[in-house]
C-alpha cells in the first residue's frame, strides 16, 4: 500500500510517547482470534546482523489516516505482541535510537500493511530494522580555515537499475562555527554532496552597475564544490552507504575571482524595468534563484558582478529568452543569443463528453531537461502558458474534488496518447483530453499458490505513449492484496513482480516483458469507484 507521506510526524511523536509510557512486551506465541479481536506478533531484528532489537517501539497505524492505533515495546529477544486487534489492514512501523524509523517491508514510498482477519497468518512477523547510516564532515576554505554557514546539499541516486540513475536532492544543512555538518538517519544507497558558500571576506560592491569597473582583489567567490573537493560535477565522488555505516566526507573550498556578466541593453514592450534571472543548477536541479532589475544605463549595458562559477539557466529580456551556461569566465549576456520562450495554449475537453471543471490547475514538468516547472490555471476550458522554454514537457492536471489524468493531446490534427508535448521553435496550440481518475483497481498477488507479500504491482496502459501519465504502482500487503488508485478509463494490464523494486519502472520497455503474465483489465466511464480483478495476478520473478 502507499505510505502516507504525512505520517512521519505522527510516527515520531507516537514512538516517543510509547517509549516513555510502555513497558516491554513479554515474549508470547501468536494465538488464534479471540472475541476481542486478533493477535499480531513477531520479532524486530537487526537487518545486518539478525540479532534481536530490544526496546524497539512497534506501532500499528490506521490505514485510512495514519493515526496511531496501538504501540508496544519489544522485549529482550525482540518480541512484540498486539492483542485484540480488529480485522482490517494496518501499516506498522518500528523505531529505536540508532536505527532508521521504518515501515514494514518498506520500498520507496510503499510498504506492506499487516492484514488481520480469519485465516490470516499474523503471528510470525520478522521486522528487519536497518541501522541508520550517517555522513558527516568539515568544510574548510583556503588555508584550512573552517567555513561557517556553508550550505551542504545531499543528493541520492535512485535505487533502480537505470543507467546512471536519477539523482534527487534529499537533504540540506548548514555548517556550524567549526565548519562541521552532519546528515543522520540515512538509508543505504549512493549519495553525492555539494557545497555552496560565500567567502566571509568577499567584497563585490554594487551587484549591478551601469559601467565597467576594475575588479577588486576581494571580489571572489567559492564555486559549488562537490565531494571529493572538485568543482567539476561530472567528477563528483559518490558516497556509498550501507546499513549502519559512518562516512567522513570533508570538503575544501577554494576561492577564485568572481565572474562578471555584461548584460546588453534590454527593452520592455510594457515599459517596465527589464529583468535577468539566474538559476544556479546542481545535478540538473535549481539550488538558488535570483532575479535582478536592470536599470537604464548611459552605456547601453549593465554589469552584473559577484557571480560564482558554475552551471546556470539564465532568463533574460521581455518577453523572456533563455540560455544555459557553464560559466567559467566573464561573459556577455545578449538576449538575441538566447532561445526565445514560446507560448503553449489550448483547450480542455473531457473524455466521454462530460463538462470540464471551471478551474483546472495545469503544470508542465520538464522531461529530462532540468527546466523549471511551469504552472497555470485553466479557466472554463481554456489555458495559456506564455513563456515556456523549448524542450520536452509532461502536462499534469488537478482540480478540486477529483484527480484528472491527461489521456491524450492533439496538435495540427495529430492525436497522441498521454500528456507529453515537444516544444521546438514556434508557439504550440493543442487540445487536451482529460479523464476523471476515480476508479480503484483491487486484487491479489500470488506466488506458488500463496499470498505474495511485498511485490511491486504495476498498472500498464495499453497505449505506450500514455505510460507515464496513466501507469500506477502499489505494493502488496501481507495477504497479497493491492490497490491501484486514481485510475482513468482505458485498457490496461496489471503485472506483479517479485523483488521488482530495483527495476527502472519509469521505462515501459523494462516492464513490458512482464505483460504476457499479467492480467488485462478495462476501466470504463461507468465502471464505478472500485473494480476487483476476477482472479489473482501471478507474481513473476525479476
Amino acid at each position: 500500500m502507499s505510505r502516507n507521506r504525512f505520517a512521519w510526524v505522527r510516527i515520531a511523536s507516537a514512538t516517543l510517547l510509547a517509549a516513555i509510557v510502555l513497558v516491554a512486551a513479554p515474549a508470547q506465541a501468536a494465538a488464534p482470534a479471540t472475541a476481542a479481536g486478533y493477535r499480531v506478533a513477531g520479532r524486530v531484528v537487526d537487518a545486518v546482523t539478525g540479532d534481536p532489537v530490544r526496546r524497539a517501539t512497534v506501532s500499528l497505524l490506521s490505514e485510512e489516516d495514519g493515526q496511531l492505533v496501538a504501540a508496544v515495546v519489544t522485549d529482550a529477544e525482540g518480541h512484540f505482541v498486539f492483542n485484540g486487534i480488529p480485522a482490517g489492514k494496518y501499516p506498522f512501523t518500528a523505531a529505536k535510537r540508532g536505527y532508521r524509523t521504518a515501515y514494514y517491508d518498506e520500498h520507496d514510498e510503499f510498504n506492506s500493511a499487516m492484514v488481520t482477519g480469519e485465516g490470516q497468518e499474523t503471528g510470525n512477523i520478522v521486522f528487519q530494522l536497518a541501522p541508520s547510516a550517517l555522513v558527516r564532515g568539515v568544510v574548510t576554505g583556503d588555508g584550512g580555515d573552517p567555513v561557517e554557514g556553508a550550505s551542504v546539499m545531499l543528493f541520492k541516486r535512485a535505487s533502480s537499475d537505470a543507467p546512471g540513475g536519477h539523482v534527487q536532492q534529499v537533504g540540506n544543512t548548514q555548517t556550524d562555527d567549526t565548519g562541521a555538518y552532519e546528515f543522520p538517519n540515512l538509508s543505504p544507497g549512493d549519495y553525492m554532496l555539494a557545497v555552496k558558500a560565500e567567502p566571509w571576506y568577499a567584497q563585490h560592491g554594487s551587484r549591478i552597475s551601469g559601467q565597467t569597473r576594475e575588479p577588486s582583489p576581494l571580489d571572489v567567490a567559492f564555486p559549488v564544490t562537490f565531494f571529493d573537493s572538485t568543482t567539476d560535477e561530472a567528477s563528483a565522488t559518490p558516497i556509498t552507504l550501507t546499513a549502519g555505516s559512518r562516512e567522513q566526507a570533508d570538503i575544501n573550498l577554494h576561492a577564485v575571482p568572481a565572474l562578471r556578466f555584461k548584460v546588453d541593453a534590454l527593452s520592455s514592450p510594457h515599459k517596465e524595468p527589464a529583468r535577468v534571472t539566474l538559476r544556479q543548477k546542481v545535478f540538473g536541479m535549481t539550488v538558488n534563484s535570483e532575479t535582478m532589475v536592470m536599470p537604464p544605463s548611459a552605456s547601453g549595458s549593465n554589469e552584473l558582478t559577484g557571480v560564482a562559477p558554475g552551471n546556470y539557466d539564465v532568463e533574460i529580456g521581455d518577453p523572456p529568452r533563455v540560455m544555459s551556461l557553464n560559466a567559467t569566465s566573464n561573459l556577455d549576456l545578449n538576449a538575441n543569443a538566447a532561445v526565445p520562450t514560446l507560448s503553449v495554449a489550448g483547450t480542455l475537453s473531457m473524455a466521454g463528453g462530460g463538462p470540464v471543471p471551471d478551474m483546472v490547475a495545469l503544470t508542465l514538468v520538464s522531461v529530462g531537461d532540468g527546466l523549471e516547472p511551469q504552472q497555470e490555471q485553466a479557466l472554463k476550458g481554456h489555458f495559456q502558458f506564455d513563456s515556456v522554454p523549448p524542450g520536452t514537457w509532461m502536462l499534469q492536471a488537478g482540480a478540486a474534488g477529483g484527480t484528472l489524468s491527461v489521456v491524450a493531446t492533439s496538435a495540427a490534427g495529430v492525436v497522441s496518447p498521454g500528456g507529453q508535448i515537444v516544444l521546438r521553435d514556434r508557439p504550440l496550440s493543442i487540445g487536451v483530453t482529460f479523464s476523471l481518475a476515480q476508479t480503484r483497481i483491487q486484487g491479489f498477488a500470488r506466488k506458488d499458490g500463496k499470498a505474495a507479500s511485498g511485490v511491486m504491482v504495476v498498472l500498464v496502459p495499453r497505449e505506450a505513449g500514455a505510460y507515464l501519465a496513466l501507469m500506477r504502482r502499489d505494493q502488496s500487503d501481507s495477504d497479497g492484496s493491492f490497490s491501484l488508485r486514481d485510475v482513468a478509463p482505458g485498457q490496461y494490464t496489471v503485472v506483479a513482480i517479485d523483488d521488482g523494486w530495483k527495476l527502472d519502472w519509469q521505462r515501459r520497455e523494462v516492464i513490458a516483458r512482464y505483460l504476457p503474465g499479467g492480467q488485462p483489465v478495462t476501466i470504463r466511464e461507468q465502471s464505478g469507484p472500485v473494480v476487483s480483478l476476477a482472479k489473482p495476478v501471478t507474481a513473476a520473478a525479476r
